[in-house]
């Protein structure tokens, strides 16, 4: 009883937090032609309910695709059209063909907040209870801590909240999906990340790892009887899934066609703003856009891609646990976001969910790489006017989270899986690579610190306009490549002793 009133607080706690970066700007607030993400997702609801269904991903006179043109896959769409009936109900003007181009108003961002919350309360916030309290192994408050430090995350909260978009229902979907393969239940596991991958396409960040971790369960069981029956069982759950959420485009073969091409523009290029990927900050060495052609940057970043992920697949495939899943699911998407085609910097968010997962098994270590993701967006949040909820959200976590799960108290080389580093290389043995790492951390929050002030005192060189959102990017590259690199070595060691394990639970 005690345990469930503490995660109602840890709940309710979540709810005052978002709800409060709600009341700040957002995306695009009174700037226009073209405003922002705001406006896209207000503008897809105007489409959605005023337009057939055929017309949606269409260029028409009535949808003008270069004016925030749906680019996400359907169920997206069909989301956007429950808000926009919604909306309808409440004010037609909020939703009106044509007219309610731009439109603000105190009331309707009340509304467009609210709807987040909903969402909110309806797929992610069960998911992250339910995952706390059932996978994470430990005593009855550090399940409760886990909880209270992944609802607080700020990185989710500020997109959602602030910036405005709905990261959290793909996320909250792929959740349900790795809450459910925990507990050992494949076939809903399949359905919950096949609505995910209909809800936002990067969500193909984590489906190798889906992929390998339910075909490598299969192939351990044996592929002749229960095996078999278990791969058939999840491959029909699949497509009948994908089929019911796909079945109002596949009609004709172009609508289907014309849906691909809107949620896979190749033709955007590389990357476009200051992402903390590797080809945005070889940029600043090297112009690859300048150098390769459109379809060789394309080959190239597959081809990178394609190499980072392949050996933690394969690792999984081999060794499907569930604690490799979740390092396999943090390795993937890390690998996509470094090295994929047309990244952009709230992408990480699909690295941050389940880093959020393993806080429990590497608390030092995560907590590390949430504080940098959210700091790899912090040009955005000033653009949003995000700066207040950025510096408050961010230190609360901070200090929260290494609190609450001792993580400066469990960072021995044992706990941190540092063994095979010295293996590895030859000079580390002699090291300690623990105080190491520690003093790694203060260094890296220090500068992170220093960064966040200098980009909104200080005013860039008139020749290097954008040189403190470069820094900003390049910086947290260098902490996501470490980190992919960690997790990819953690991966292929041993189990931790039994010694750690016992200091952990």
């Amino acid at each position: 009883m005690q345990t469930w009133s503490l995660v109602t607080i840890c709940i309710l706690l979540g709810v005052v937090v978002r709800w409060g970066i709600s009341l700040n700007s957002y995306s695009g607030a009174g700037k226009p032609p073209m405003f922002g993400d705001y406006e896209a997702q207000r503008h897809w609801q105007e489409v959605t309910y005023n337009l057939p269904l055929q017309e949606w991903y269409f260029n028409t006179t009535d949808n003008d695709l270069n004016y925030w043109g749906l680019d996400y896959p359907p169920l997206t769409a069909y989301h956007s059209w429950i808000c926009a009936y919604v909306a309808k109900m409440i004010n037609p003007e909020w939703v009106e063909l044509h007219r309610s181009r731009g439109y603000e108003s105190p009331v309707h961002k009340l509304f467009m907040r609210t709807t987040v919350l909903v969402a909110d309360v309806l797929i992610y916030i069960p998911a992250v209870v339910l995952y706390s309290l059932c996978l994470i192994d430990g005593s009855s408050t550090k399940k409760v801590s886990t909880l209270l430090c992944i609802l607080l995350y700020p990185g989710i909260i500020l997109i959602d909240y602030g910036h405005f978009q709905y990261p959290l229902l793909s996320l909250g979907f792929t959740l349900w999906g790795v809450l459910a393969l925990g507990l050992g239940w494949d076939a809903l596991g399949s359905m919950a990340f096949s609505l995910a991958l209909s809800y936002k396409q990067m969500e193909l960040y984590h489906a190798l790892p889906f992929f390998c971790y339910l075909l490598g369960k299969c192939i351990k069981v044996g592929l002749v009887g229960r095996g078999l029956f278990l791969l058939v069982k999840i491959a029909a759950t699949v497509l009948v899934t994908f089929s019911l959420c796909w079945l109002p485009f596949l009609s004709h073969p172009s609508q289907a066609l014309q849906v691909v091409r809107r949620i896979f523009p190749v033709a955007r290029g590389l990357f476009e703003d200051k992402v903390a990927n590797t080809w945005c900050s070889l940029n600043t060495l090297i112009k690859i856009r300048s150098i390769l052609s459109s379809d060789s940057q394309l080959y190239l970043s597959f081809a990178f891609t394609l190499l980072a992920v392949l050996p933690s697949s394969i690792r999984l495939l081999t060794r499907p646990t569930f604690l490799h899943f979740k390092l396999a699911l943090v390795n993937s998407s890390l690998a996509f976001f470094l090295f994929s085609f047309q990244v952009h910097e709230k992408s990480i968010l699909l690295a941050a969910l389940p880093v959020c997962l393993l806080l429990n098994d590497f608390p030092l270590i995560s907590i590390w790489f949430l504080q940098a993701s959210t700091f790899s967006m912090l040009p955005l949040f000033l653009k949003d006017g995000l700066l207040v909820p950025y510096v408050v959200t961010s230190v609360a976590f901070l200090f929260l989270s290494i609190y609450l799960l001792s993580a400066l108290d469990h960072c021995s080389e044992d706990e941190l899986r540092l063994g095979t580093y010295k293996k590895l290389f030859f000079c580390f043995p002699k090291m300690d690579l623990a105080c190491i790492v520690r003093w790694k951390f203060y260094i890296s929050i220090a500068a992170m610190a220093v960064l966040s002030i200098l980009s909104v005192v200080l005013d860039p060189p008139p020749h290097l306009p954008d040189l403190f959102p470069v820094l900003v990017s390049t910086t947290a590259f260098l902490h996501f490549l470490g980190t992919f690199i960690y997790f990819t070595i953690v991966q292929f060691s041993g189990p931790p002793s039994r010694k750690s394990q016992k200091k952990n639970s």
